[in-house]
């Protein structure tokens, strides 16, 4: 279970791992040693994750990708939707890290929606998956979700300029006699705005599917412009898929911190599980900042071995 550990112990737990898969990237790649090793304090002397070194987020733009495994053993490069700048950040996963990822992220998803496997709604293209071993944030997102599927439909597809449009006969026929289905629905935010939303509201369509839970990720930075409010994008999304408002969760969650998701809570709120860990640093000092107050996030995992991503400041803003 990944939020069962009373927080000192489970950030004990993280502080020991962490140590060692520093250890493991020091041996791995001399320029990452050269870095640590001018850091203010001794990782292996720190009492608190916040007093490990971390990495600003912007170094997995480097291409070829940093990398702490050979060529041979890569199975897998992620990209990152590149919604801040126009440069994606590239990472590398050798097999052990896809595994954790998977699992990863399966975990934390099972205490949301349970374990069961129902049918999956993708508000996407299926060419975004491709045959590669090259993966977008929105393919890798789509995948992370997988293991609770029984069958997949996707919903969009490219019209003849490769504009995403809705195929409203398939999505009516994934619609059709599931009033009283479980079923799991993904998009990323400003794609189910924009592609679902705003075209079945404009005909008063609704999909009558109140057992739907919608998640979605990919950040709001896109709908900034169209000044859409989190309340009314649950509302409406709820609206045009006939379900409930609190049926809709959105979960933050990045390409360099791969298999680690947070979740909204029914509060609102989103929480670090056993494997990860956030800090909210002041933007000035770079020191932890308390409890209501604001700052950038960084981001803590020991899922990846593979490259240099347990411990990233990002660029987002959080309280």
């Amino acid at each position: 279970a990944p939020y069962c550990q009373p927080p000192d112990e489970r950030q004990a737990g993280l502080l020991e791992i962490l140590k060692e898969e520093l250890d493991y990237a020091c041996q791995r790649h001399a320029g990452y040693k050269n870095y640590v090793q001018q850091w203010p304090l001794d990782y292996r002397s720190a009492d608190e994750i916040a007093d490990l070194p971390f990495l600003p987020v912007g170094i997995l733009k480097a291409n070829p990708p940093l990398s702490f495994v050979g060529p041979d053993e890569i199975k897998k490069t992620l990209t990152s939707s590149a919604t801040t700048s126009q440069i994606p950040s590239r990472v590398v996963l050798d097999m052990p890290t896809t595994r954790r990822m998977t699992k990863g992220t399966a975990i934390i998803l099972r205490d949301f929606i349970g374990p069961a496997r129902r049918p999956y709604l993708v508000v996407d293209t299926p060419s975004l998956m491709g045959g590669t071993n090259a993966l977008g944030a929105r393919g890798a997102a789509i995948q992370g979700l997988q293991p609770f599927a029984n069958e997949t439909t996707y919903c969009l597809g490219l019209n003849d300029q490769g504009d995403l449009t809705l195929d409203q006969d398939r999505l009516r026929e994934f619609a059709k006699d599931r009033q009283d289905t479980e079923l799991l629905v993904y998009g990323f935010t400003f794609i189910l705005w924009n592609h679902l939303v705003k075209p079945l509201m404009a005909e008063g369509i609704c999909l009558n599917l109140p057992k739907a839970r919608i998640l979605h990720s990919g950040g709001w930075k896109r709908l900034q412009d169209q000044a859409v409010e989190k309340s009314l994008f649950n509302e409406q999304l709820a609206q045009v898929c006939g379900c409930s408002p609190d049926r809709v969760v959105d979960f933050y969650g990045m390409v360099e911190s791969v298999g680690v998701i947070y979740p909204d809570c029914p509060e609102g709120n989103k929480h670090a599980p056993g494997f990860g860990d956030v800090i909210v640093r002041d933007p000035l000092t770079l020191k932890p900042v308390a409890a209501g107050e604001n700052g950038i996030v960084e981001v803590c995992s020991i899922l990846p071995t593979s490259f240099p991503g347990h411990l990233l400041l990002t660029e987002d803003m959080a309280q």
